[in-house]
């Protein structure tokens, strides 16, 4: 089966089922063995639909001789993918695309579609999108292919200038980066042993254990040997603030999948207690197999509802990280789909946030330290949380924190991708007054 045809058929899986893109995406490549050309077109062609979605509509409805609502699904998809080829790759020939793309249509649509792909490549420099002066957040929503709703909170809480800013980091392509195992080896040790295998890799900019890599897959990586894991730079630089040490006692609230319990436990060089908490127990499996691959030893899990207090362990953690379950816009660089969530269903997350914030500050010691964080970008789940906390609790006050050159005089930092190139992320630091 042709990468096309894979892409057309996990796209309209993905539109009726509402699953996470990278999941559906890695099941198609083992099921079908993708390598190679393949499995880098259909890697692009699925992610690229996703992340070019409004904007294709765009020019489809502009060039449809049909009303929207009656373009079928699987018709509409093929048109974002052929349309995706002709507007953003440019190593493929045009007529390529079109003969490609119309032989997957079914038989009642190929003319149709075979009409509008002509149609662009004929008229593509006439297509009006809308104007900046005139229309802002509408030229965000085409320009960007976001939401116009999102659009328009982001205007609202940045101004037009940050927000297309945002917006325009949120579209540079993500490198993994990865936390450099410092029990097994340096950052230095494995940066050479990166570059070596021809890959192009670079130390992270502020977090201080970090590597980038660009253009690899994770098998290209080989992590099976504890030497590093995934964690995404503003994910580092959390950890960093937490300032965990040896023989420090910290308690991951929300742990999953652990990450941030991994980066504590090795500053501590591993001795010390580290307790990862969760809702999701199948996930915590994960999380001791992997503390195991690392070598770390001091990490313990346990199943718990962050809002449900353990009372054996009031006041018993030197360093408590708190990291939310959030709405998740400050990854839609990774996870393209999000920006498509109904923003109506984030609104009880505020609530939950505190509810979890309120009950993780009682396991903290007098002089411990306490750090809430989230991946979005929001000031209800952000900012507004912690004054909320910080009326409810005069014991607690924040703290400021440098990681390199984020600097949060304050205490609270929103790390946004268009200033630092992480994923927008959110840090506070509080400590328990003695």
């Amino acid at each position: 089966m042709s990468a096309r045809k894979l892409a057309a058929e996990t796209l309209l899986r993905l539109e009726k089922d509402k699953s996470y893109s990278n999941i559906a995406v890695d099941n198609v490549i083992r099921k079908h063995g993708l390598a190679g050309a393949d499995r880098s077109l259909f890697c692009i062609l699925v992610y690229g639909v996703i992340e070019r979605r409004i904007t294709l509509d765009y020019v489809i409805d502009s060039l449809s001789s049909l009303p929207p609502h009656k373009i079928e699904a699987e018709t509409r998809i093929l048109l974002r993918i052929g349309l995706y080829q002709l507007m953003y790759l440019d190593r493929i020939p045009p007529h390529a695309i079109l003969n490609e793309t119309v032989e997957l249509a079914p038989r009642r649509s190929r003319g149709f579609v075979n009409a509008l792909l002509r149609a662009y490549t004929r008229a593509k420099e006439d297509i009006e999108f809308p104007k900046k002066e005139e229309n802002f957040p509408l030229y965000l929503s085409v320009t960007y292919s976001y939401p116009l709703p999102l659009c328009q909170k982001l205007i609202g809480i940045y101004g037009e200038e940050k927000a297309e800013k945002i917006l325009d980091g949120f579209r540079a392509a993500p490198e993994i980066t990865l936390r450099v195992n410092t029990l097994k080896n340096t950052r230095e040790e494995l940066l050479s042993r990166l570059l070596n295998k021809g890959l192009r890799a670079r130390p992270t900019e502020n977090a201080p254990n970090g590597i980038k890599v660009a253009s690899a897959s994770l098998d290209e990586l080989g992590l099976g040997d504890g030497l590093c894991f995934v964690q995404d730079e503003a994910s580092q630089i959390c950890v960093e603030a937490l300032g965990a040490t040896v023989g420090d006692t910290v308690y991951d609230i929300c742990a999953c999948p652990g990450s941030k319990s991994f980066g504590a436990a090795i500053n501590m060089k591993n001795e010390g207690e580290v307790l990862s908490s969760d809702l999701h127990e199948n996930k915590l499996s994960l999380v001791t197999r992997s503390a195991e691959a690392l070598g770390i030893t001091i990490l313990r899990t346990a199943t718990r509802d962050g809002r449900v207090l353990d009372e054996t362990r009031i006041a018993k953690a030197d360093r408590v990280l708190c990291d939310v379950p959030c709405s998740g816009f400050g990854v839609v660089a990774k996870k393209p789909e999000i920006r498509y969530k109904d923003l109506s269903e984030c609104a009880a997350l505020p609530s939950i946030q505190y509810d979890i914030l309120d009950t993780a500050c009682r396991y903290v010691k007098k002089g411990g330290t306490l750090v809430y964080s989230t991946c979005t970008i929001f000031p209800e789940e952000n900012e507004e949380n912690v004054k909320r906390f910080l009326t409810s609790h005069p014991e607690f006050s924040l703290v400021p924190f440098q990681v390199g050159r984020v600097d949060a005089p304050k205490g609270m930092r929103t790390l946004l991708p268009d200033e630092f190139g992480t994923d927008g992320f959110f840090i506070a630091k509080l400590t328990r007054k003695e």
